[in-house]
């Protein structure tokens, strides 16, 4: 089973990158328009005291010449409409194999599986593909933004695979508990979501700036991202949603660390990071809320909250030794 994931984690990659790649063809594809020839106007011939009689024009004449804009020819946007849905069923398929992936590693592991920091990516990577198709099946005029999502899937899990990939092995005595699936599944489950809210967040920003005149990159990317006002909605929407949860897992810690080491709370640079990423969240949903706080200032309130997130995640288990140092890597 542990081998059956290996390979189904390099077919998950696979299938992100192929639908990466149609996102990216849909994209390039988007600003490209079919323009319908209109159509010639009937010249009317009125005769002294006759009805009027309508000529149509010559076939070589300028009226019926083709248009030029429409250049498009097969590659215009029903190609694009195409490539765009394939790289959705790309992303399911993709999102499929990578459940296949966590799947037979807790089988092969016989428990939970995110007892390590591979597995812990795994996991929420794979909250976030599902969290991306259900917000693709509902909002179906967002799926541009499939591009940079399958991009950050890509990088996380291609750095996991190469990077965090750990044998499996039993968990430490510490996390042998049932506080390990309501504590872990809790902040899994809002990190995968927080990443997928990180998506919008960030193009909000490239096409606010592309709105307001902006012509050095990345703000030319804005031209084809959708409205600024839809991104913004979709932030707020996602993060609404995980904040909860996610105060939820740090609370549910707070239980599970009393019943394991004797105290609720002992500044562990885990815990010390997951506090500030709860402020930073909060600190998000506060000004999102409050009308006279500019909305640039918004977005980039909830993508320092994610980089937080990432700090949480790597930085702390490469760099710092605490109690929760579980990440499996030397």
């Amino acid at each position: 089973m542990s081998t059956l994931s290996d390979n189904l984690l390099v077919f998950a990659i696979l299938g992100y990158l192929i639908a990466m790649m149609l996102h990216a063809s849909e994209y390039s594809l988007a600003g490209k328009r079919r323009t319908a020839a209109a159509p010639a106007e009937e010249r009317v011939l009125v005769g002294a005291g006759g009805p009027p009689v309508a000529v149509q024009p010559d076939a070589g004449s300028p009226a019926d010449a083709p248009d030029e804009s429409d250049t498009a020819g097969p590659a215009g946007p029903d190609l694009g409409t195409r490539l765009g849905g394939w790289a959705v069923y790309a992303t399911g398929l993709a999102v499929l194999l990578h459940l296949g992936t966590v799947v037979t590693r807790g089988l092969a592991a016989e428990r939970m599986p995110w007892g390590n920091m591979y597995e812990f990516v795994l996991a929420v990577t794979l909250v976030g593909g599902a969290a991306w198709l259900a917000v693709i099946v509902r909002l179906p005029k967002l799926r541009l933004l499939g591009l940079p999502l399958t991009v950050v899937q890509i990088l996380l899990l291609g750095f996991a695979g190469l990077v965090l990939y750990t044998q499996i092995t039993p968990l430490v005595p510490a996390l042998q508990s049932y506080w390990f699936v309501i504590h872990v599944t809790s902040v899994v489950t809002a990190s995968g979501l927080l990443l997928v809210g990180f998506v919008p967040a960030a193009m909000f920003l490239v096409r606010d700036g592309y709105d307001k005149g902006r012509v050095r990159f990345p703000y030319t990317l804005g031209a084809r991202l959708p409205k600024a006002e839809a991104l913004e909605r979709l932030t707020f929407g996602l993060h609404a949603f995980a904040f909860p949860l996610f105060t939820f897992g740090v609370a549910a810690g707070a239980v599970w660390a009393e019943a394991a080491w004797g105290r609720y709370w002992g500044w562990d640079p885990k815990e010390t990071w997951a506090f500030i990423s709860w402020v930073v969240y909060a600190g998000y949903l506060h000004a999102r809320s409050t009308p006279s706080v500019n909305r640039r200032v918004v977005m980039w309130i909830a993508v320092l909250g994610f980089l937080t997130m990432l700090m949480n995640l790597f930085g702390v288990n490469f760099f710092f030794t605490g109690l929760h140092s579980y990440a499996g890597v030397e």
